[in-house]
């Protein structure tokens, strides 16, 4: 997957059935399905894979427990369908996990039990075990480390933990092997008219400067919260359908809570749920609902934000986590539906799709559980406007790339046999990570992977699990990405002081 080989074969290819644009969760499902039915497909990314929303998700495969509360009965069943769907077809990257929503008041208890109740009746034949009451005692030994003050049992349900940004790669090669093609770093910057029609697109190479010109019988709009910017290259004058949203997270040790099970937060005082989440050998916390009125590629989570999530989970905590036990703190925007201000907590998860007067596609809204889903009817949609051959979706039992006969606990799935036979296998970059030398050329090789930032936030996640000793790897990570993809003096430095920049919003 040499860069200079992915280009040559762009400038080659006279037209695509199908090109996408946005190579986040929604996109990258878009190109899988397109070129699973056979279409010839394109996927452009202007940064990098996933690394916008899609990186920065709480981490969870799951119908959503708060949206059953809101009476969204359509979306959680619609959620729970495609949790086991995304367990089969990447058991390597989707895990079942346990959760346990501790009560301290009997009333508490019982609304709880009726609602995971309802939960599992909608999961059906795909439940991933029932819900159970339990007692205090039991309680407090599936999550040593809560507070137990007034504590009168507790209740368990069943969901799915992923890693988002591991997802997105195997999305990304799943392309590859189904014969269509995925670039990054590679952004759209015009839509191409004809006779009031859209016929392809003008794009730059952001790396040399190079200019293409792309034609395709339909293109997708799958840009997330730029989703609108991309509307607006079709029609100056298109209102904005989105109203994007900030979710923040913090990473801290899994001493505040050792155990396997994760803790959910029924009710914090913005009347969201939070999450305490085992990941990655830290726990995971999160997450916020901000509203905010920009879009930038590197959102910070906010100073209150920040106290807000410690606050919330040390009420529930016997230790309290402070700002001097993060290892990371990241925010990340959702691509909410609607507008017009309020709390962006009561806007809709749920996706439109609209076809413009001129053919383009735009998808708005959505989230990483029914991305394949939501894939499903934007390709069908398009092959329509496209006048494409009527194909089924077929992604429904399609399995994603490395992960038949994967290993349940290796995020690389069969892709681990390559790995072990390139230089440095057994070599670390940093004692604070998994990641070694050989993962590290392999996400060069393999994946994409074009700078210090690609490698350690998105190809392994060392940047979301400790930003410090991210920091400190980074030198390490450069020369040996100079050595893969041939770089000077001066453009390993400046990859590594990129990311140090980047890295330093997560301290």
């Amino acid at each position: 997957m040499r860069r200079e080989q992915l280009l040559e074969r762009l400038r080659g290819t006279p037209r695509w059935d199908v090109l996408v644009i946005g190579g986040g969760a929604t996109g990258l499902g878009c190109a899988v399905d397109a070129a699973a039915r056979g279409y010839s497909t394109l996927l452009l990314e202007a940064h990098d894979f996933a690394q916008g929303t899609s990186s920065r998700s709480t981490k969870l495969i799951h119908g959503g427990v708060r949206y059953l509360a809101q009476g969204r009965i359509g979306l959680v069943r619609e959620a729970l369908a495609e949790r086991a769907t995304l367990l089969a077809t990447a058991p390597h990257l989707v895990h079942p996990q346990r959760f346990v929503v501790p009560v301290y008041r009997q009333w508490d208890r019982l609304v709880l039990a009726a609602g995971l109740t309802a939960y599992d009746w909608l999961a059906g034949a795909r439940s991933l075990g029932p819900s159970r009451l339990l007692s205090a005692s039991e309680t407090a030994a599936a999550l040593p480390g809560l507070q137990q003050d007034g504590l009168v049992g507790g209740i368990t349900y069943m969901d799915a933990r992923f890693d988002d940004a591991r997802l997105a790669i195997a999305l990304m090669r799943t392309v590859f092997d189904l014969g269509g093609m995925a670039i990054n770093h590679l952004p759209v910057t015009a839509l191409r008219h004809a006779h009031g029609r859209i016929y392809g697109v003008g794009a730059r190479n952001d790396e040399t400067g190079e200019a293409f010109e792309i034609t395709a019988r339909v293109v997708i709009n799958a840009a997330g919260v730029w989703g609108d910017d991309v509307r607006r290259l079709d029609d100056a004058s298109a209102r904005p359908q989105l109203a994007p949203s900030q979710g923040a997270h913090v990473v801290v040790s899994r001493r505040f809570l050792p155990g396997s099970d994760a803790l959910l937060i029924p009710r914090t005082p913005d009347g969201r749920v939070l999450f305490v989440i085992p990941w990655q050998g830290r726990l995971l916390l999160g997450t916020t609902d901000t509203p905010r009125a920009d879009r930038p590629l590197e959102p910070r989570p906010l100073a209150e934000e920040i106290d807000f999530i410690l606050d919330t989970a040390g009420r529930y905590l016997a230790h309290r986590p402070t700002r001097a036990d993060v290892h990371s703190a990241f925010a990340g925007l959702r691509p909410l539906l609607g507008g017009g201000g309020g709390r962006t907590a009561a806007l809709s998860r749920e996706h439109s799709i609209e076809v413009s007067a001129a053919g383009l596609v735009s998808v708005a809204g959505g989230k990483w559980t029914t991305y394949r889903r939501m894939a499903e009817g934007i390709v069908d949609r398009a092959a329509a406007v496209a006048g494409l051959p009527v194909r089924a979706s077929t992604t429904a039992a399609l399995a994603l790339h490395a992960s038949p006969g994967a290993p349940s606990d290796d995020v690389f799935g069969t892709d681990r046999a390559i790995i072990d036979g390139l230089p440095g296998a057994a070599r670390r970059v940093h004692p604070a990570f998994t990641l070694s030398e050989a993962e590290v050329r392999h996400g060069a090789r393999f994946e994409q992977a074009r700078s210090v930032e690609d490698l350690l936030a998105r190809r392994h996640r060392a940047l979301f699990i400790d930003a410090a000793a991210a920091i400190e790897a980074a030198p390490t990570v450069a020369a040996i990405l100079a050595d893969e993809l041939g770089w000077s003096t001066a453009r390993t430095a400046e990859s590594t002081e990129a990311f140090r920049r980047v890295a330093e919003g997560f301290l």
